[in-house]
C-alpha cells in the first residue's frame, strides 16, 4: 500500500501546489454557492454550509477505504493490488477537495476539484489495458495516461469550456474501455454484466442529475433540499463502487485465464 500511497500524493501534492499559484487564475469555476440549488445554512458552520452536498462527500471516504482495505482474494497479485489500491486512494483524497470547495468558495479547491476528476476517470482505462494485457502491469504506459490526463486540463486555460470538454473525453474513453474489456473478459458472466450496467447507470445519473440541478429545484420543493447535485455526487460514488465490482471480477477472470492457459 505505501508505494500506491506515494503515487498518489506526489501527484496530488503538485497539483495542490499548482492550483494555489496564479496559474489559473483564468479558468472560469463558479465561486458562489448561487451555482448550487441547495439553500445555505447560515447557521452552521462552512464545513457543513451546505449539508446534504457536504456530507456526501463522506461516501466517496467510505467506498475508498472498504475498496483500500479489502481482504485480498486468493487469486489477487501483488500489481492487480496495487491498481486497485491506486484507485480506492483516489476516491479518498478527492472528497476532501469538493469539501474544502463548499466550505470555502475559493479558486484554488475549485480548480482541484475540476482537476482530480480527470485523472480518476483515467484510471479506468489504464486498469482495463492492465486486465487486457492479461494483468500484466506496465508502469510507463499508466504514467503516461496519467500525465497526458493531468495535463488536459490545461484545455480549461484556452477555453472558457475547455473543463468539460477533457471531461467528455475522458469519461468517453472510460465507458468505451470498460465495455471492450467486459465483452472480452466477461462475456457469459452475467455478474460482470450486472456491474458494467449499472456503472453505466450511475455515470449517466452523475451526468445529467449535475445539469439538471435548478431545474429540478424549481419542478419539485424535494429537490430544493436532496437537490440534482447532491444525487448526482451519490451516483458519482456509485460509478465508483460499480467500477470496482467490475474491475475487480474482470481482473479476477483475466488472472484465472492466463493461469489456466
Amino acid at each position: 500500500m505505501k508505494y500506491a500511497l506515494f503515487h498518489v500524493s506526489l501527484p496530488f501534492l503538485t497539483c495542490v501546489a499548482l492550483a494555489n499559484t496564479r496559474l489559473f487564475d483564468n479558468v472560469m469555476v463558479d465561486l458562489s454557492y448561487e451555482h448550487y440549488a441547495e439553500q445555505v445554512v447560515d447557521c452552521l458552520p462552512a464545513f457543513l454550509a451546505m449539508p446534504f452536498n457536504s456530507l456526501v462527500n463522506v461516501g466517496y471516504i467510505v467506498t475508498g477505504l472498504h475498496w483500500l482495505l479489502r481482504r485480498d482474494s486468493s487469486v489477487e497479485t501483488k500489481d492487480s493490488r496495487y491498481v486497485r489500491q491506486v484507485f480506492a486512494l483516489m476516491a479518498v483524497f478527492y472528497a476532501p477537495v469538493q469539501w474544502a470547495r463548499l466550505a470555502t468558495m475559493r479558486r484554488a479547491p475549485a480548480v482541484l476539484d475540476q482537476w482530480f476528476t480527470l485523472p480518476i476517470f483515467a484510471w479506468v482505462p489504464v486498469w482495463c489495458r492492465f486486465i487486457e494485457a492479461g494483468a500484466v502491469w506496465r508502469p510507463s504506459w499508466a504514467a503516461a495516461v496519467q500525465l497526458c490526463s493531468a495535463l488536459s486540463y490545461g484545455l480549461a486555460l484556452l477555453h472558457a469550456r475547455g473543463f468539460e470538454a477533457a471531461l467528455a473525453g475522458h469519461v468517453a474513453l472510460a465507458v468505451y474501455t470498460g465495455v471492450r474489456a467486459q465483452r472480452r473478459y466477461g462475456g457469459g458472466d452475467p455478474r460482470s454484466r450486472r456491474h458494467l450496467l449499472l456503472a453505466l447507470a450511475a455515470c449517466a445519473g452523475f451526468v445529467a442529475l449535475k445539469l439538471l440541478d435548478h431545474r429540478l429545484a424549481r419542478w419539485s420543493v424535494v429537490f430544493r433540499y436532496l437537490t440534482g447535485h447532491f444525487w448526482s455526487k451519490v451516483c458519482d460514488v456509485l460509478q465508483i463502487h460499480f467500477s470496482f465490482c467490475l474491475l475487480t471480477r474482470l481482473t479476477e477472470r483475466a488472472q484465472a485465464r492466463k493461469k489456466a492457459g
